[in-house]
């Protein structure tokens, strides 16, 4: 029996990106140059790289279905995305391309069946372990995502924003500490 499918990830996947989408919009433009050491990605790069991050496993698996990586042309693929972060976009261009991407992503997760998450794909040679599921690899989109949020996270308090999630978080502890104040008075 199987309680996470293509539905529970297409679900999951949108909950992360609308996290991003929240961040990508919070920080200002003026910002989005901001790099926290001189060999790392902007944070506007970094945007751009959470965009383009699904497309390697919609192309592995979706239009290529491949069942064995040894042989694919990995730098070949991903060369052209890793060129594509240093192309100077608005945010407004960013953030579209985030939503295109994360809706194009997730309604393809949609429309997956379980049968075809349970394939397993050969890793190339010396990896390990030497194979993996598509479900596996399909859901590292949204690791690899929440990854980078991590980091957007941190810069977005480097550059004097309080992450959202952490707001939401504090509002949620001071319900909770007036609530338990008002009990205890009653």
């Amino acid at each position: 029996m199987n309680y996470y499918g293509a539905q529970e990830l297409a679900a999951s996947f949108r909950t992360v990106r609308k996290n991003t989408l929240t961040i990508a919009e919070e920080i200002g433009e003026a910002h989005y140059g901001f790099r926290v050491t001189p060999d790392t990605r902007t944070i506007g790069q970094t945007l751009v790289h959470i965009a383009h991050v699904c497309e390697l496993q919609e192309h592995v698996h979706g239009e290529l279905h491949l069942t064995a990586l040894e042989g694919f042309d990995f730098m070949g693929f991903i060369g052209p995305l890793i060129a594509d972060e240093q192309t100077a976009r608005t945010k407004e261009e960013v953030i579209a391309l985030l939503r295109e991407s994360g809706e194009r992503f997730a309604h393809w997760l949609d429309g997956l069946s379980n049968e075809f998450l349970g394939e397993t794909v050969a890793m190339p040679p010396g990896m390990t372990p030497a194979t993996k599921s598509r479900f596996e690899m399909i859901l590292g989109v949204k690791e690899h995502e929440m990854h980078h949020r991590g980091q957007l996270m941190v810069m977005e308090r480097m550059v004097g924003v309080v992450p959202h999630l952490t707001r939401e978080f504090q509002a949620r502890i001071a319900a909770m500490t007036a609530s338990a104040t008002a009990t205890a008075k009653a």
